[in-house]
């Protein structure tokens, strides 16, 4: 083997070996992150049982994504897996064996659900709470009764099975937990009237956070598999998607059937088993908001 050969398998290999130690000190470094304690000011909420109050709380577990990762029976399931480095299934949210909620509060409740932080300080790494944030304190009741009502369903906690990158990307901030992205200073959301307005359409876009970004404009979504596409810009902005609905009529059929208005299936990477659920008033509201928003380029979550 020549001299410049030689020298050139000793810098690869010396580069294979930095790279698989720094992934290694990187994914034990956002193991460590995820046990770091998260303080924040939580207040209960009333917890009504009421028949109308639980069908409201069915409604949102089964609109907003609830039912979409941890089941309709809230036992937990595997929402990710892209066959190769990364699978998520989630933790049974029912009172079953298994569960991980059985001895919550309610304020413990409304800690996970608006402030992305379990009870013991420590943050939720994959849960979307900041899509929950803004909820009212009347749907933070209503979706906490329903899920405490829930039959009971044997489970277990959290199994995740995350890649190494993804693990260094999150111990150097570049992605995301949701205590780390909530404003956790921001009072209760207000009240605003169901009705097909752009001003209730924006309070039913809070779903759409986790993935298309605070200004919904898209991009790839942090953390996401690879192979999910960039989520869509839903804004007006260069990329946006939205000029193919030219009424909410095409926008909600949809968000019924997972296809474009030309019959092209969009990928399942979206949660259409949510967006199916929502009733007729949200979905034209939610057309509403997006149409209205200003442009903001592609990828500017």
């Amino acid at each position: 083997m020549n001299k410049w050969l030689r020298r050139s398998l000793i810098a690869v290999v010396t580069l294979i070996v930095i790279g698989a130690a720094g992934l290694a000190l990187g994914a034990y470094l956002g193991d460590r992150k995820t046990q770091r304690h998260v303080d924040v000011t939580v207040s209960a909420v009333a917890v009504p049982s009421d028949a109308a109050s639980l069908e409201r709380g069915r409604y949102l577990f089964s609109s907003r994504g609830c039912a979409e990762c941890h089941g309709a029976n809230g036992a937990g399931r595997e929402f990710i897996n892209d066959g190769k480095s990364m699978s998520v299934k989630s933790p049974n949210i029912s009172t079953g064996p298994g569960s991980v909620v059985a001895a919550y509060s309610t304020v413990d409740w409304v800690r996970t659900l608006r402030h992305g932080v379990k009870p013991n300080g420590q943050p939720v790494f994959i849960m979307p709470s900041e899509d929950y944030n803004r909820l009212t304190d009347a749907d933070v009741g209503a979706l906490i009764a329903y899920a405490k009502q829930l039959a009971a369903a044997t489970g277990n906690g959290l199994v995740a099975k995350v890649p190494a990158l993804v693990k260094t990307l999150y111990a150097a901030g570049l992605i995301q937990d949701a205590a780390e992205k909530i404003d956790h200073r921001l009072a209760s959301a207000a009240p605003v009237p169901a009705a097909v307005s752009a001003e209730h359409g924006a309070y039913v876009a809070n779903m759409c956070i986790g993935c298309h970004g605070a200004h919904l404009s898209g991009g790839k979504v942090p953390g996401g598999p690879p192979d999910w596409p960039p989520a869509a810009n839903l804004t007006p902005g260069d990329g946006s998607v939205m000029a193919r609905y030219t009424n909410g009529d095409q926008f909600v059929a949809m968000l019924r059937s997972g296809k474009r208005p030309d019959g092209s299936a969009i990928n399942t990477a979206m949660p259409f088993a949510s967006l199916g659920a929502l009733n007729d008033v949200d979905a034209q509201a939610l057309y509403l908001h997006l149409k209205a928003l200003p442009p903001v380029a592609v990828g500017n979550r």
